[in-house]
């Protein structure tokens, strides 16, 4: 079972915003003015820059990728927040506009400029400036909440863009630096190593992101997080940075930190370059990411070992991810996979986890086939599947608020109750709480992954949509949700509104 989440108290987004829990620290930021002194490379550590002779030299990635990293000072909106759930208990408290900032890559010649969703997500204005100090105002070209990354524009030529390395090659324990600018220092490099890969946290979600989110963009129910966890110290403002190699070349954009304070305690993650270079170039060529779905559900690896036992498996026989659910009419039922199958490789790619998979499936587009090797009663099988879009979710979105906006109010992710669940439940209705976002609504009220909501006050949900008008439609008072845990236990959750 992964236990990474036990350890972890709180997990903050390591922008120029710190965070005690999402919304309290963020109410209370007060914007610190720094000294920019003259520029340049600031090293951490106040030794001699000079490797000693059995450390790998990493003075020239150095020296040439601090150029390359930006400094991201933003306006942000007036921000809402309210207690349980947004939107539902009375009139949001309105806060002033303030000052944030992060850090972002260069990637071309001509001005754009990789940052992290969050950074930019509320900004009224973004301001980039260089290590030169020359400032320019960007543009927004797309951002995508389900990965935590955005895309900015500023209006120059001739900038040196970084090298792009390759993800899929960084191994556990190599070297690694960390580039960005940290509490709103001159740009500042870090060093450490690789801790672990494919790293879930359930943190995108877990703070509201893309309220002004456009008609058919991808909502943050479809978050993909599979970081690159490093020692090498990321601290606030550092977001939107850069992770390299000892070559100088990108291998990941600084998103996060696990910490019980908000600064370094040694857990620091990074978004893989291979899985961001696509959802950049989506941004880049469509203002959206248009990401293929394989339609297939399964435990989230905070309660996976738990899973399985409830279905009388043992966690350590399974090699691969296993399928609790195909959803009708995606690529997986086309592909004749079934509840059970233990997906095992992808396009030759050995899988060994759910956020491996999800990871793989998000670098393709609607209508790319991948080839999947998968277990069904202890035979190998293979098959094609050819990837579908997200319909279903457009479809829901155009009919209301965005389904990123439902989500973060609730705190859960969803997906849909397929004809095997139904019948499993015997039940005509019902959605999958397939995630829960730490101190989230649903966590609060005890909700957990696994559960089927069947109504809201007696009105049965099929959809994120219908739950959210259940819940908006709610009288003052009390509200009931009838739900089925993951036990098959039905029960029913009371809560109250406010008055």
């Amino acid at each position: 079972m992964n236990k990474f989440g036990l350890i972890v108290l709180t997990v903050f987004i390591a922008a120029g915003v710190s965070f005690g829990t999402f919304k309290v620290m963020e109410r209370s930021y007060k914007p610190v003015a720094v000294p920019d002194g003259n520029g340049g490379v600031k090293f951490v550590s106040d030794r001699d820059a000079a490797a000693p002779a059995d450390y790998p030299d990493f003075t020239q990635a150095a020296g040439t990728v601090s150029q390359q990293v930006v400094h991201i000072k933003v306006q942000l909106s007036n921000q809402t927040d309210n207690a349980l759930p947004a939107g539902y208990d009375g009139a949001p408290q309105q806060s002033a506009p303030v000052m944030a900032s992060g850090s972002g890559v260069i990637l071309s010649q001509d001005g754009y400029i990789v940052t992290n969703n969050h950074v930019v997500e509320d900004a009224t204005s973004i301001q980039v400036v260089l290590t030169d100090k020359r400032t320019f105002q960007a543009k927004l070209v797309g951002r995508d909440p389900n990965t935590d990354l955005a895309l900015i524009k500023i209006d120059v030529g001739g900038l040196s863009p970084v090298k792009i390395g390759n993800s899929d090659q960084v191994k556990i324990g190599q070297w690694v630096l960390a580039i960005g600018y940290p509490f709103s220092l001159n740009t500042t490099v870090t060093a450490g190593i690789v801790s672990a890969k494919e790293r879930s946290i359930g943190i995108i979600g877990s703070k509201r992101q893309g309220n002004d989110q456009q008609e058919n963009q991808p909502s943050a129910g479809s978050a993909v997080e599979a970081y690159i966890q490093t020692d090498a110290a990321i601290n606030p403002g550092n977001s939107g940075g850069a992770l390299i190699n000892a070559n100088g070349e990108l291998i990941g954009i600084n998103a996060a930190i696990a910490s019980q304070t908000g600064g370094y305690e040694g857990y620091g993650f990074a978004i893989p370059i291979n899985l961001a270079q696509k959802i950049v170039d989506d941004l880049k060529k469509y203002g959206i990411v248009k990401r293929g779905m394989l339609g297939v559900s399964f435990p989230s690896p905070a309660t996976e070992d738990e899973v399985l036992r409830q279905r009388g498996i043992n966690p350590g026989s399974i090699k691969g991810v296993y399928i609790t659910g195909v959803q009708d009419g995606s690529a997986a039922a086309a592909a004749g996979l079934k509840e059970g199958d233990i997906i095992q490789s992808i396009d030759g790619n050995t899988v060994n986890s759910s956020v491996e998979l999800s990871e793989r499936i998000a670098r393709h587009h609607p209508d790319d086939q991948v080839k999947l090797s998968y277990l069904r009663q202890g035979k190998t099988e293979n098959t094609n599947a050819t990837l579908k879009g997200q319909p279903a979710q457009n479809q829901l979105a155009n009919t209301g608020p965005s389904l990123n906006e439902i989500y973060n109010k609730l705190g859960a992710k969803f997906a849909p109750l397929n004809a095997q669940l139904k019948q499993r439940y015997q039940v005509n209705a019902g959605m999958v709480v397939t995630a829960i976002a730490r101190g989230g609504f649903f966590e609060q009220v005890g909700i957990e992954p696994g559960s089927v909501i069947v109504s809201v006050n007696g009105v049965e949900v099929n959809n994120p949509v219908e739950l959210n008008k259940a819940f908006t439609n709610a009288t003052p008072g009390t509200v009931r949700i009838a739900c089925i845990t993951p036990d098959g236990s039905k029960t029913i959750f009371n809560l109250s509104l406010g008055a």
